[in-house]
């Protein structure tokens, strides 16, 4: 095997590109809790340490669902399914980077940082991707860890917890509904192949799952505004957040509406700029 195609294999098993967008939640939340200038030690290793963490999460994900990655076509080519990768060998790797992680995070920022990493690590790959197969409250069970990278990266900045903290932590909480069910509308026909349960419904894309949808949408509008009335910040970030807020709960109101995969990809999409969106305008109005 050339070296291109082992190099493409862990790729896929650390699902690089979804790493990528959590470890940079943590950066955000690292800059947004830091005072003063940047402590570029402590960014790296954050950025590093939270990279293995989460490469190591990805790949146990994928240790657990070998056998059934190969029933769906989104998945079908992962290099376990293929088993152009052994068991073993993801196990060692994650193994490795798993434990490198955690001990970069509780080495260079502090033993907070690491108890969070470790307990994402544990929730994602031994709570939430076994209930997947039995029972949709898996997705309520995986927001916590899901949740859990911009807490991670404030706490790494100021070696403790606050109101600030929690926001943060809120936020990309109760985002992850309207993301991860208009993403499991859009993907629930494949999911079925491999017995995934994530619709909160038995009937699947149904009435009852996109008024879910959009009462977790509804929920980021009041949450938009606690940010400035705790002095977090500013009117700017109030308005831009607010509005956004309200823009994918239209979103998620039209999918109620037509029952589409259509609508629920455009509410997918807005979702995957909504997050990012949020935490550059808090970052930005700090600065």
């Amino acid at each position: 095997m050339s070296i291109k195609v082992k190099l493409n294999d862990y790729s896929q098993l650390i699902k690089f590109r979804l790493t990528f967008t959590v470890v940079l939640s943590s950066v955000f939340g690292y800059m947004i809790g830091s005072v003063g200038e940047l402590n570029w030690t402590e960014l790296g290793m954050l950025i590093l340490g939270g990279f293995l963490v989460v490469s190591a999460s990805n790949g146990l994900n994928q240790i657990v669902e070998k056998n059934y990655d190969i029933l769906m076509i989104r998945t079908e080519n992962r290099p376990l399914a293929q088993n152009r990768m052994s068991v073993l060998e993801a196990v060692i790797f994650c193994s490795i980077t798993g434990i490198l992680g955690i001990w970069m995070l509780g080495t260079y920022l502090n033993h907070h940082a690491a108890i969070l990493g470790l307990g994402s690590l544990l929730s994602y790959a031994f709570l939430y991707t076994p209930l997947k197969r039995f029972t949709s409250f898996a997705v309520v069970v995986g927001a916590f860890p899901g949740a859990i990278p911009p807490l991670l990266g404030w706490v790494a900045a100021t070696g403790q917890y606050s109101a600030v903290a929690g926001i943060l932590f809120l936020f990309q909480f109760i985002w992850q509904f309207p993301h991860f069910w208009a993403i499991a509308w859009v993907l629930d026909d494949d999911y079925k192949k491999a017995g995934y349960r994530l619709l909160p419904f038995k009937q699947g894309r149904s009435k009852s799952t996109a008024m879910l949808i959009v009462l977790s949408s509804l929920l980021l509008i009041p949450l938009s505004f606690i940010p400035y009335f705790i002095g977090m910040s500013g009117i700017v970030s109030l308005v831009i957040i607010t509005l956004s807020s309200i823009a994918l709960t239209i979103m998620a109101i039209r999918l109620l509406k037509s029952l589409s995969i259509k609508d629920a990809k455009s509410l997918m999409f807005a979702s995957i700029i909504y997050n990012p969106l949020v935490l550059i305008v808090l970052l930005l109005d700090k600065i």
